[in-house]
């Protein structure tokens, strides 16, 4: 078998690594070997971090929605219920950006919400007021 000796793949593979590195701190952006498990790391909470990302945003969603339903006499359960037994398409993402820039908008939303909870009886009429 012929001897190998690696020359150009290997300052490929070592050029590669210390591009990754570039802006790390001290040997971590100029040394391969450091550089090398300094990329691994940082790939590792890249691809926690991307899962992440979605799980906070879902619950900073959650939190807008359930402050705009106290708003209307709904809490958060309450108004998502009401809005499955409606009928309406709307998913989290969308309901939390109505509730922050158009809350006449959602105040519509929360009373088709309250009207099919009503309707199924899971939620009292509440009293008219004078």
């Amino acid at each position: 078998m012929a001897r190998v000796k690696r020359g150009n793949k290997r300052v490929q593979r070592r050029k590669k690594i210390l591009s990754l590195a570039s802006g790390f701190y001290g040997m971590r952006s100029k040394g391969h070997r450091i550089a090398k498990q300094a990329v691994d790391r940082a790939g590792n909470f890249a691809y926690r971090d991307r899962k992440q990302k979605k799980r906070q945003l879902r619950s900073l969603w959650i939190v807008r929605i359930n402050a705009a339903a106290h708003l209307h006499g709904l809490n958060y359960s309450q108004l998502i219920n009401g809005l499955k037994e409606a009928g309406s398409p709307l998913d989290r993402k969308v309901l939390a950006d109505i509730a922050v820039r158009d809350a006449e908008g959602f105040g519509k939303i929360a009373a088709a919400a309250k009207q099919a909870l009503e309707a199924a009886g899971k939620l009292k009429a509440a009293p008219a007021e004078a």
